[in-house]
């Protein structure tokens, strides 16, 4: 029999198959393994070529971006680093040589 996994919302193990849905009886959540998988990896962060980015990964900038209150500008090719991933608008935070720390959206870098 396999195992199946706890409640995502009470962290029951009691939880049992009932058609597609797999059902709490602590809690009565139900929820689609299936749609929760693909949820989760719709919700990943991609680069501009659409690899999925993780923390700790290196990647490279891709176009000339200016820093906002600042004269300097991030050039093409710059390397990053160790980048970490956020939620919001601008996803990796980073620390870039020369320049320090920074916000990055994903669109604008690729994946070494």
């Amino acid at each position: 029999m396999p195992s199946l996994p706890s409640c995502p919302k009470c962290e029951s193990s009691l939880t049992y198959e009932d058609g597609a849905l797999l059902v709490c009886p602590e809690c009565a959540h139900e929820w689609s393994p299936a749609a929760e998988a693909l949820a989760a990896q719709s919700s990943a962060i991609r680069d501009a070529n659409g690899n999925v980015l993780q923390d700790g990964d290196t990647v490279t900038v891709i176009k000339d971006l200016k820093i906002k209150g600042s004269s300097q500008v991030v050039k093409v090719g710059t390397k990053v680093k160790n980048i970490r991933l956020v939620g919001g608008d601008h996803d990796i935070d980073c620390r870039i040589d020369g320049v320090g720390a920074m916000k990055l959206k994903s669109e604008f870098v690729r994946k070494v």
